[in-house]
């Protein structure tokens, strides 16, 4: 049998089920000012950092499958990484390789955009404008742009999404001026047409995820099919005029504007073009593929004029529903998930998060795939995330989530659970230290009410961490300081970080375990093999090694 566990005898396995709390963008922080999780009061945390298992472990570069040590974790690296016991190459990486190759230059589905480019159809670009490399990097972008050149395409049009999340929150003019360069260059060659044509913030303009806010898609689409929306004689104009009618707006948060001449949008998507969203991560990535890719049947906003067009996305999105039709770069063949295993093997599992991570939860964990993989032992739920700015609602759906995890260790029907609380990661997003602290606060009495579930079902509680955020809300010069405004107040960071996470192991009943500290470049994909060793059987012989002593 392909997917058979053999039992382990290593350890005694839980008396009860296994439960696994991932509190997202909650990393290992300098304990500074700059640290919500430091400052934040976390009774229930520290309690399980002085009578648990414990250690630091990695979420972020090389250990997760990104292309150097130098690039911080994401959500979907760190779920994929967890979830398959083993390090896949990501996004970046995969990309990397087919710029350096040449190879995504010579795919079908590149030779297709140069046949409609020499009819006359133009090029359009769409994604994430920075070097954060967590949905996107420049550096993809400049190379697409000079391969479309020496493909002989004259009329390319890039249609930005600012960032201000996972690089500096207010940075855009940075990437915009380095864009520009790149344009210039090309357009100095002669016959050549290569514009900005439309932008927005990335929380207003097309990146929604989950769908959570379709309206934030429709906008993107208005300005880049339509060319509607407030028009700008160059993209930089049009940041600095929204930061001086909107004080203290960050980049992610612009409204969406369109690049005109002489009243005229300079770049509105026709017919006979083609459009490649390049961005490598899916998340934010899939309902601007539907948009694109979908007939008639297509119903979440009036599109209006839909242009006869060939769309790709830079990877496979969405592996289960074919998303998008059409793709630069395979994505990487994730198999044999710890959940394939536990489903083959016949174990029940419960998974529980709200809209803003349940797609963590379940489609990456289980390797980029979509549904379940038996129904039959398999429950999903999904709490909908509030559709309001996550610093004002720092406490999320915490108390639902573990409102769910009560009720199911009371059923007592699944043996291993997993949940997400994802207040760390999306307040944290935000920049704003004080709401993250609350945000920490209310993780935490969330987790004091699993473990009392835990204890009261002789279950054992593991709690670790996707990546880090929360534990870094301040900007920092090279040596590490705080970095401060003109009035004094610290300087905001809406990223995630290279920061360690922690591992804790508890076991309110039964004999404590202890965790190998061998292993100093241990990862996340390290946690699949020390859960099974939990649930009582022998990880595969490919996984990486468990954790446990």
């Amino acid at each position: 049998m392909r997917f058979e566990l053999k039992p382990s005898s290593r350890i005694p396995p839980s008396p009860g089920p296994v439960v696994l709390v991932v509190m997202d963008g909650v990393g290992i922080g300098r304990g500074d000012d700059g640290d919500a999780v430091a400052l934040a009061r976390t009774p229930v945390l520290d309690f399980l950092t002085g009578s648990s298992a414990y250690r630091h472990f990695r979420a972020h570069g090389t250990a997760v499958g990104l292309p150097t040590d130098e690039d911080m974790g994401n959500s979907e690296v760190g779920h994929n990484a967890m979830g398959a016991g083993r390090i896949f190459d990501q996004g970046a990486r995969l990309v990397n390789r087919a710029l350096e190759t040449g190879e995504i230059f010579r795919t079908p589905v590149w030779k297709n955009i140069e046949a409609r480019g020499k009819k006359g159809g133009a090029l359009h670009l769409i994604g994430l404008l920075s070097d954060g490399n967590v949905h996107s990097h420049e550096a993809h972008l400049h190379a697409l742009l000079r391969g479309a050149d020496r493909s002989g395409l004259n009329d390319v049009f890039v249609h930005i999404l600012l960032d201000g999340r996972d690089v500096p929150e207010t940075s855009a003019p940075t990437y915009v001026d380095r864009l520009e360069k790149v344009l210039a260059e090309i357009n100095a060659k002669g016959n050549r047409h290569y514009r900005i044509a439309s932008g927005g913030g990335r929380m207003t303009t097309t990146m929604d995820r989950y769908e959570n806010d379709w309206g934030m898609v429709e906008r993107g689409w208005k300005a880049q099919v339509h060319g509607e929306g407030r028009p700008f004689a160059s993209a930089r104009e049009a940041i600095e005029t929204l930061r001086a009618e909107n004080p203290g707006i960050i980049d992610q948060y612009l409204p969406t504007f369109v690049i005109a001449e002489n009243g005229k949008p300079v770049g509105k998507i026709k017919n006979g073009d083609s459009v490649v969203l390049f961005n490598f991560r899916g998340d934010r990535a899939i309902e601007a593929c539907r948009a694109f890719d979908e007939g008639p049947e297509f119903s979440k906003f009036d599109r209006g004029r839909v242009p006869e067009l060939f769309f790709a996305g830079m990877t496979l999105y969405d592996g289960e529903y074919q998303i998008p039709k059409n793709y630069l770069v395979p994505p990487p063949a994730i198999d044999r998930t710890m959940s394939e295993y536990l489903a083959a093997m016949g174990v029940p599992q419960f998974v529980v998060s709200e809209t803003q991570k349940f797609g963590h939860m379940t489609y990456f964990w289980n390797g980029n795939r979509g549904g379940m993989f038996d129904p039959k032992t398999e429950t999903y739920l999904e709490v909908p995330s509030d559709r309001v700015p996550f610093d004002q609602r720092p406490w999320m759906k915490a108390a639902e989530i573990s409102d769910a995890v009560l009720d199911a260790l009371r059923g007592n029907k699944h043996r291993f659970l997993r949940l997400n609380f994802a207040n760390g990661d999306m307040v944290g997003h935000t920049g704003r230290l004080l709401p993250t602290v609350v945000a920490m606060e209310t993780l935490d009495l969330a987790l004091g009410r699993v473990l009392s579930g835990v204890r009261a079902a002789g279950a054992t509680l593991v709690v670790t961490a996707d990546h880090g955020n929360a534990e870094d809300m301040v900007e920092r010069d090279k040596h590490g300081a705080p970095l401060r405004k003109e009035d004094g107040s610290l300087r905001g960071k809406t990223s995630h970080t290279t920061n360690p996470v922690g591992l804790w192991i508890h076991r309110p009943q039964g004999a404590q375990i202890q965790l190998r500290r061998d292993l100093p470049d241990a990862g996340l994909a390290n946690l699949a093999s020390t859960l099974l060793e939990i649930l009582g059987f022998a990880p595969p012989e490919d996984y990486l090694p468990s954790l446990i002593e």
